[in-house]
């Protein structure tokens, strides 16, 4: 298996370029892992000064994606990296394109808020999408630990469990269908509740995706639009 060795060049300060860019990937991670845990435990709690937060917040990620992408340009038209240079560049680029709209899917749960905190039956509609969050939360973590440590193995369990994020999201719609259909009084509630319920399952796609990167940036291969039984990845060191 190839891996990216920044050791190896011969320019010292472009390793440290290379590193800089990693690292500054992983911190916005971080932000964007903090941003939808925040966003729900705002949720959970009803908490509309949390989920304010969570919005206030948001162009903080945004700043990060566009230094990050600066950096990564600058990197392109300064050092015109080749092989798993330019594949670190690529996947780096790509990433923070989706820890972006991680971002910005968190910043739509906690906009959720304040609108359902007033809703009847808000506890229950909330319980309805716990489960999905945590799944997701999981998901989003894993891939963040596989970019971190460009760990193939952990990244095609991550990418796998997307299948099952969307079994539970297409679960969790019917409940909420049939709850609105016995009450036509939540009918507001639940259009939230789907809302952000839809968000959530977003983040789950997006955390997939950086999978995808990891595995191009480690192994050189595009496995998007492919199926596990189908994309045996071997480890060939």
């Amino acid at each position: 298996m190839e891996h990216t060795n920044m050791t190896q060049h011969i320019s010292r300060r472009y390793n440290q370029e290379l590193e800089d860019i990693r690292n500054r990937v992983l911190a916005m991670g971080g932000l964007v892992e903090q941003q939808l845990l925040d966003a729900m435990t705002a949720l959970e709690k009803l908490d509309g000064s949390l989920a304010e937060k969570v919005v206030e917040r948001d162009h903080e990620v945004n700043a990060m994606e566009v230094a990050i992408d600066e950096e990564c340009n600058l990197v392109l038209a300064r050092r015109q990296p080749a092989a798993s240079d330019l594949r670190l560049v690529v996947a780096v680029i790509k990433t923070i394109t989706d820890l972006e709209r991680i971002g910005d899917e968190a910043e739509r749960i906690a906009r959720m808020v304040g609108s359902m905190a007033e809703a009847d039956g808000a506890n229950r509609l909330f319980t309805q999408i716990h489960s999905l969050g945590q799944h997701v939360r999981r998901m989003l973590r894993g891939a963040l630990d596989a970019f971190a440590h460009l760990d193939t193995e952990k990244a095609v369990d991550v990418w796998s469990e997307d299948r099952a994020v969307d079994r539970e999201y297409e679960s969790l719609m019917r409940e909420l269908m049939t709850y609105m259909m016995e009450d036509p009084r939540s009918i507001p509630s639940i259009f939230k509740a789907i809302f952000a319920a839809r968000a959530i399952e977003r983040i789950g796609d997006r955390s997939s995706n950086i999978c995808e990167y990891v595995l191009y940036l480690v192994h050189g291969k595009d496995v998007r639009h492919t199926r596990l039984d189908q994309q045996k990845i071997e480890d060939q060191d």
